[in-house]
């Protein structure tokens, strides 16, 4: 995309944002059938952030309300600028587009109500920057995004209030109703060109999103008690659906019918909502995705999480607390050639997130990041020239801070700021080149909307 077509693109929506009526309605599918604002849904008109009352409809299979055009959009134009992009070696390849407000890509959603016991939301996005050839240049590319179709239903009775249901996804903890789990925490959005850290995350922090299929059973009793079991397996052949876009032999292949489960205790009383909760999931892995046969890598993930909410006009507050600790026991090739350094290494993840919004329109968030565990050289090892690893070490550690504005319902504008206080294992010189942390310090600024 040229620089004249992205003011073009930039411009006209920006326009569309300056000339939409205060009054109108975010997550517009769901809005439209619900015949509710997003507030009633999103905790300070933010997606993808639940309130008791959004938890509710999810949980009932998205059913709420009557039928209606169940198809929406969405799009997302950010800046970004790196703290330090002069590393020996640096080029246009190392640190692209900074500097530069693009547009990142989008969405389509069909969300809505099928029958009055089933409902879905399934998401599919364009990556404008999806791929980048040393001739040809940057390539876009459309992949099934988050999905979730659910079958619900409610049972009442003298004081038992049951819902209970079945979910088919495509990404361990889409399904949750929590911000605090993987898939919908905080941040929503993030620029996607970050310096990349050696290690993402856990298998649980997006390790087999849009590459897995789920299907499990859940019940959710008097507002209180949350319980849910699911298996995944690869999603291929009839489940390939859930995973289109993404080549065969680039998705994590896994060993037959995978655990994951779920349990939580909730309460709402006024204007507060409190939730403590556990999960986790067992795994056999593939270590050859092109060849998934024979030995398998097996994760043994577990987390624990938290959350808190005050939503009483003009004031709205959450916080949420997630600790994920992973254990992976190498298969015997990987240790016998000499692919690890230790037969099992472990991984812990901890996010700190509180957020304060002021009439559904000014708010601000801090998170704070820990990924940690056991060194590993010959895992973790790497002396690319600006996302190395000499320490083979998996910590990084830091914030992130963001203000946000809402000048409609449906738009956000946010100022989006990471600081690394560790980075790879080291806070100087991580990649042997005498780049530090804080030299991959980010601001990023995005205008995101839907409609």
């Amino acid at each position: 995309m040229t620089s004249r077509q992205e003011r073009f693109w930039v411009g006209l929506f920006s326009a569309i944002l300056l000339a939409a009526p205060v009054g109108a309605q975010a997550v517009p599918a769901y809005a439209r059938q619900t015949g509710q604002s997003c507030v009633a849904c999103h905790a300070g008109g933010q997606f993808p952030e639940l309130t008791s009352y959004g938890r509710a409809f999810k949980l009932s299979g998205y059913t709420y309300g009557s039928h209606t055009v169940p198809f929406s959009v969405m799009a997302t134009f950010g800046y970004q600028n790196i703290s330090n992009t002069s590393s020996p070696g640096s080029d246009y390849t190392l640190f692209p587009k900074n500097d530069q407000f693009v547009f990142q890509g989008g969405s389509l959603f069909l969300a809505g109500k099928v029958t009055d016991h089933l409902g879905v939301f399934a998401q599919w996005t364009y990556d404008n920057y999806a791929t980048l050839n040393e001739n040809t240049g940057w390539a876009g590319r459309t992949e099934t995004d988050n999905i979730d179709i659910r079958a619900a239903d409610r049972w009442l009775s003298g004081g038992t209030d049951l819902i209970y249901g079945l979910t088919v996804n495509n990404n361990p903890t889409v399904q949750d109703v929590w911000n605090s789990t993987p898939a919908f925490a905080f941040p929503y959005l993030t620029s996607a060109f970050m310096v990349e850290q050696t290690v993402g995350g856990t298998l649980l922090e997006g390790g087999l999103g849009q590459q897995a299929s789920g299907v499990g059973a859940y019940v959710y009793w008097n507002k209180t008690l949350y319980a849910e079991l699911s298996g995944y397996q690869t999603a291929d052949g009839a489940w390939s659906f859930l995973s289109q876009g993404i080549a065969s032999e680039d998705r994590v292949k896994i060993k037959g019918t995978n655990p994951y489960w779920r349990v939580a205790l909730s309460h709402d009383w006024g204007p507060h909502s409190a939730m403590l909760g556990t999960y986790g999931m067992q795994a056999q892995v593939y270590p050859d995705s092109v060849n998934p046969y024979g030995p398998t890598d097996s994760y043994h993930d577990i987390g624990f999480d938290a959350q808190y909410q005050y939503i009483l006009s003009p004031h709205t507050i959450t916080a949420q607390l997630n600790y994920i600790r992973e254990k992976i026991d190498w298969n015997s090739d990987a240790v016998a050639n000499g692919d690890v350094s230790n037969p099992t290494d472990k991984l812990y993840s901890w996010r700190a997130k509180g957020t304060y919004f002021y009439r559904n329109r000014y708010g601000g968030s801090l998170q704070y990041f820990n990924l940690h565990g056991t060194t590993d050289p010959v895992l973790y090892g790497s002396t690319d020239p600006v996302s190395g690893n000499v320490q083979g070490s998996p910590t990084t550690r830091g914030w992130v801070a963001e203000l946000d504005w809402l000048p409609v319902q449906y738009a956000r504008v946010g100022l989006q700021y990471w600081w690394y206080n560790r980075f790879n294992g080291a806070n100087a010189n991580y990649d042997g080149n005498d780049r530090s942390a804080g030299n991959n310090n980010t601001l990023f600024l995005y205008v995101w909307g839907a409609y």
